[in-house]
């Protein structure tokens, strides 16, 4: 059995952490973020850092859940977190036009692609999109939305797709 819940989480510099019942708040340059902690876990604030304990036996889990999403929103709310995403196809661009993503994909019409509050995009290209924020939950859901709207075909590979994603390809029909 793993324990990664009783590693404590060290607070890095320019973080500002409050703990007030079961509500954890962070603060930092990149945004504010709150985690409601669960009842059965108990967090200890700690000189310079942070640790979660299960209150009985059973929530071992559930501990480490609340240790891996306060890890994230420390690391959110210091560096934050970015996803990239290529678009392979003749034709497939993207355009930003304030808080709106437009996407050509080849169909009849464009898409266009409201972004969620806390996420912001930048296009350094028509064929490159890069979103970023301090929820990593929202970042990537954010990213896999876009990614739905055309995934990647096996037969040419065309379509929007993680950077670094492998696309396994398939062999076309023979005569």
């Amino acid at each position: 059995m793993a324990r990664s819940p009783e590693k404590p989480i060290e607070i890095p510099k320019g973080v500002e952490l409050r703990l007030s019942g079961a509500d954890l708040r962070l603060k930092g340059p990149k945004g504010e973020m709150t985690l409601a902690v669960h009842e059965n876990v108990e967090c200890v604030q700690g000189e310079g850092s942070i640790s979660f304990c299960a209150r009985n036996p059973d929530s071992g889990a559930l501990a480490g859940t609340m240790r891996s999403l306060a890890m994230n929103m420390m690391v959110g709310v210091s560096q934050g977190f970015e996803k990239k995403l290529e678009l392979h196809g003749v034709g497939y661009r993207a355009q930003l036009k304030g808080k709106v993503l437009n996407l050509q994909l080849g169909y009849s019409h464009a898409v266009a692609y409201p972004l969620p509050k806390g996420v912001s995009a930048q296009v350094p290209s028509q064929t490159e999109i890069v979103l970023s924020g301090a929820d990593r939950q929202k970042v990537g859901q954010a990213a896999s939305e876009i990614r739905a709207f055309r995934p990647p075909e096996p037969y040419k590979g065309k379509g929007v797709r993680y950077a670094g994603e492998r696309v396994l390809r398939k062999e076309g029909k023979k005569k």
